[in-house]
């Protein structure tokens, strides 16, 4: 009974950290919630109603950890023809049948068809979604009402809305537009401004702030009525009471007919892979590594699904953006999403009358850069960088999702996919001799270690093979996979096992691939698919302005200098700041003859997909020669007083009361940090420059701004390195 004992009271021990974390992401699921609902053609309550049902009913049910359910992006646009064609009673009753279909899918354990989509199909339908969404709300998000047949009709009308928006002579529908360019321009450049304070309240929920207080400026500053337009203004939110009086018609008349299943199926089919793909996702992000339980997941969301649409919801998925926040925020355990609807509650009973002072250009706004990040440039070329037969597939998957509907716009990516390998390998005798045969042949080598050997071809058809060989393996093991037998092995794998290295290194496992020396492909991308192919010409890139300075103070200094990037940063991995922070690679780095001092420029990212978010700062890296304390050190603020009450405890120095008010210091073992904070340590933090110092141990990790440092904030850096370990020896 022990062990539940402990579970329970490290359950009780997160709970701040949960409340803290559902609060946040509240403030983002808020205006998205109403935003998707009305981009879906739903009423604006819908979408709030769909994050509350998902929240509760997954958060106690659901297989996942971190995740945040709710009204998802890549439903927009099949909601969106769904309630058009068969109306809105009707659509809810869809809505329904839909999360039965998905509870089916959990029960027949069909979690794994997630890995039957190349990713660069995926990547394609995922960006056509957000084209989808953009077209259609850039108009509105500049006081403009168009009807159009496609998706593309909108895009090419744009610079046409963009001109009569210039010209608008009507004061409601200046302001209205004003409105949605201020919140376009917060949404785009929110994430620039790296300041700790300003980024406890997200850029959506600013919106929602400043659009509420510009209402009221009106209202009792100037006495008069809000300047926007009545038509470009948020109507109709029922407050609780009304919600649960008044409970909408559902209507299954329409269930015979082949409109009704059409939707049906295409609901089923975008919200799985929207709840597949971003479950996958998100375990990438968890600090504890944990694996989702998709399929008892899939049962979880289908339940609320059913739920939400009785409700007058819509379908539940798994969303990305917001467990990427939660994540970022501290949520440790399926709770954040519980507290994270509780939260919506409370707005909707409070504040639902405020609701209606928010302009539709300013929650319209917030789409299209979701829709922007979503279809972003940078995609199209991270897949050229990887090949151009992805790019065919990417762009295949797009336009037919656009010109047809999202069924058959992954179907076409899948059947592109395939013809492009057929292509390839100069023929189908690959695929059809060997699809069926295994080809995936596993033992443990004893003492932990495993080898994995690949035969014929390995595939987005047959990934699944070895994924479940893989899933089998502890991730604290040594794992070989051998793919010297295997003739051709495509991006989608490639891709996969990236993830599984990164996966067995943070638990202290060992990921290895071989057997690819003889194989090559057309770029240089380690996600690249791989075949023989002649080897491609390298390409020597030339020192930047920077570049060149900071070897010549490498020179000046007698440091060592590399500007290479380097993806080898697994010594990164222990220190709590990059607990939920990917690094892609290191490079401009300086060190001293010993090698036990190191200052980079690193590139790191926050979150995962459409809150995905790259930062690029100088940190240094000092090994130690004895063990020390695990702790973290950062100047107090406000920040960290809030900190506090989320249950991080700050550790106070006996007699140094001006150093326990001036810094934040953070760890497990308390008494070892104090000890190991004597007055010659302290004395040194108190008449120095603040940085962040953080030990994981063994070294520690110094750096200021996460930005990247000027020469002379180089220079001052690794002084203050080289002073500390002085300190420290």
């Amino acid at each position: 009974m022990s062990p539940k004992k402990n579970n329970f009271v490290g359950f009780l021990k997160t709970i701040p950290k949960n409340i803290f974390s559902g609060f946040v992401v509240s403030l983002i699921a808020l205006p998205l919630g109403l935003g998707l609902a009305m981009a879906s053609d739903a009423p604006p309550i819908a979408g709030i109603i769909t994050a509350i049902v998902g929240g509760v009913l997954v958060s106690i049910l659901g297989g996942s950890h971190v995740t945040i359910t709710g009204p998802g992006n890549g439903m927009v646009g099949v909601l969106l023809v769904a309630i058009t064609t068969l109306g809105l009673e009707s659509a809810y009753a869809a809505i329904i049948c839909s999360g039965v279909l998905v509870i089916i899918l959990g029960f027949l354990r069909l979690g794994k068809l997630a890995n039957f989509f190349p990713s660069s199909a995926i990547q394609g339908m995922l960006a056509a979604i957000g084209l989808i969404i953009l077209a259609k709300q850039f108009h509105i998000m500049l006081a403009h009402r168009i009807t159009e047949e496609d998706t593309l009709d909108y895009l090419l009308k744009i610079p046409f809305t963009i001109n009569d928006a210039m010209h608008y002579t009507k004061p409601g529908l200046i302001y209205a537009a004003i409105i949605g360019v201020i919140s376009f321009g917060i949404m785009l450049f929110y994430s620039k401004i790296r300041n700790k304070y300003l980024q406890l309240i997200p850029a959506p929920m600013w919106i929602v702030i400043l659009s509420i207080g510009f209402s009221y400026y009106f209202e009792f500053i100037v006495h008069e009525k809000n300047p926007i337009d009545t038509s470009y203004m948020i109507s109709g939110i029922p407050d609780i009471q009304t919600i649960i009086a008044e409970l909408p018609i559902i209507d299954f008349s329409k269930i015979g007919e082949p409109t009704f299943w059409a939707s049906v199926i295409a609901l089923t089919l975008i919200a799985s892979i929207e709840s597949l793909l971003s479950i996958k996702a998100v375990d990438k992000l968890d600090p504890q590594k944990r694996r989702s339980n998709v399929n008892r997941d899939l049962k979880a969301l289908g339940l609320a699904s059913v739920g939400s649409g009785f409700l007058g919801g819509l379908n539940v998925v798994t969303v990305i953006a917001r467990s990427s926040v939660n994540v970022n925020n501290g949520g440790s355990n399926r709770s954040s999403n519980f507290f994270h609807a509780l939260f919506l509650v409370i707005f909707i009973v409070l504040f639902s009358t405020q609701l209606q002072r928010i302009p539709l250009p300013a929650l319209m706004a917030i789409l299209v850069y979701t829709g922007y990040k979503l279809a972003s440039p940078d995609t199209v070329r991270k897949i050229f960088s990887i090949g151009k037969e992805q790019l065919i597939i990417f762009f295949v998957t797009l336009f037919v999702t656009l010109k047809v509907g999202l069924i058959t716009g992954i179907t076409s990516g899948v059947v592109v996919t395939l013809i492009i390998h057929i292509i390839l390998n100069k023929g189908v005798s690959l695929f059809a001799r060997n699809l069926l045969k295994p080809n995936v042949l596993m033992y443990e080598e004893g003492f932990g270690n495993y080898y994995v050997s690949v035969k014929h071809f390995c595939s987005f058809l047959n990934f699944y093979k070895l994924k479940e060989n893989l899933d089998a393996i502890p991730e604290n093991q040594d794992v070989i996979v051998d793919f010297s037998l295997c003739e051709f092995v495509d991006h989608t794998v490639m891709e996969s096992l990236h993830d599984y290295q990164e996966l067995f290194t943070k638990r202290d496992g060992h990921f290895e691939v071989v057997g690819l020396d003889m194989h090559d492909t057309d770029s240089k991308h380690p996600f690249a698919l791989r075949r023989l192919l002649p080897v491609p010409n390298l390409i020597k890139n030339n020192l930047t302005k920077r570049q060149a300075t900071i070897e010549e103070l490498a020179k000046d200094y007698e440091l060592k200098y590399s500007a290479k990037k380097e993806k080898e940063t697994h010594f990164l991995d222990h220190f709590l700041f990059f607990r939920t922070k990917k690094i892609n690679h290191i490079y401009n780095q300086l060190s001293n003859s010993d090698g036990n001092m190191s200052l980079f420029d690193i590139e790191f990212s926050e979150g995962e997909f459409i809150a995905k978010e790259v930062v690029r700062s100088t940190m240094l890296h000092i090994n130690l020669e004895q063990q020390i304390p695990e702790f973290t050190l950062d100047r107090e603020g406000f920040l960290e007083r809030v900190y506090a009450f989320a249950g991080f405890k700050d550790i106070p120095i006996q007699e140094h009361s001006d150093f326990s008010r001036r810094f934040f210091l953070l760890g497990e073992d308390e008494a070892g940090i104090k000890k190991f904070f004597n007055d010659d340590l302290i004395h040194f933090f108190e008449s120095n420059p603040y940085y962040h110092v953080e030990s994981n141990g063994s070294s520690l990790l110094v750096f200021g701004k996460e930005r990247l440092a000027s020469i002379k904030e180089i220079k001052v850096l690794f002084d203050f390195g080289k002073r500390l370990k002085q300190v420290n020896s």
